[in-house]
């Protein structure tokens, strides 16, 4: 068992020191829905969007789920009370992208491949962050994808961050289990 969870450990810890990480009893493989909304959380600290992504010095993070929502409450009670970079945050919900404000983080819980990559390909030159847990989804065009069982395994597609203008901390990248880059997929562990 220690063996399955050291690395889960590790890149929660990597991943690290995290301003308002949940308790890692939280974090237990048991509601990998809390673990995402953690992260979903985190990702405004380890991302740098451009300064056009946001209208104004205010504007609070738009963190957007798109398909049927796998959080509840989970998410806003995660963010509930937190800021990142002076910022807070907002959620919002909707089937459709176009019942959606502008998003600095989408979420994309289609299981519909055909709805995903449509999605993905309106999205691919906007400062957006798309993150989601299908199989392909680097290879569609998302720029995290989750898998989350006995460990978080995060993996990162940069060329579409480079085409999104989002710089990906380091950190991040030596968290990940595989990394997009230049077409090509690297296995990181």
């Amino acid at each position: 068992m220690r063996t399955l969870f050291a690395p889960w450990v590790i890149a929660l810890l990597c991943m690290l020191h995290l301003p308002g990480l949940v308790a890692s009893q939280e974090l237990a493989p048991a509601n990998p829905n809390r673990v995402k909304a953690a992260f979903l959380r985190n990702f405004a600290h380890y991302v740098r969007w451009p300064a056009e992504a946001f209208p104004h010095s205010s504007t609070p993070w738009h963190i957007c789920v798109l398909g049927p929502d796998p959080f509840g409450d989970i998410l806003e009670t995660s963010l509930q009370g937190r800021k990142e970079q002076g910022r807070s945050f907002e959620v919002f919900r909707a089937e459709a992208l176009d019942q959606l404000p502008s998003c600095q983080i989408v979420f994309l819980a289609y299981k519909d491949d055909a709805r995903r990559r449509a999605v993905l390909d309106k999205l691919k030159n906007k400062p957006v962050l798309t993150v989601g847990d299908a199989p392909e989804f680097l290879r569609e065009g998302g720029t995290i994808r989750f898998q989350v069982d006995d460990r978080v395994r995060l993996g990162i597609n940069l060329d579409q961050a480079r085409v999104a203008e989002l710089v990906i901390q380091t950190r991040m990248l030596e968290v990940s289990s595989e990394v997009l880059d230049n077409g090509v997929v690297r296995k990181m562990r």
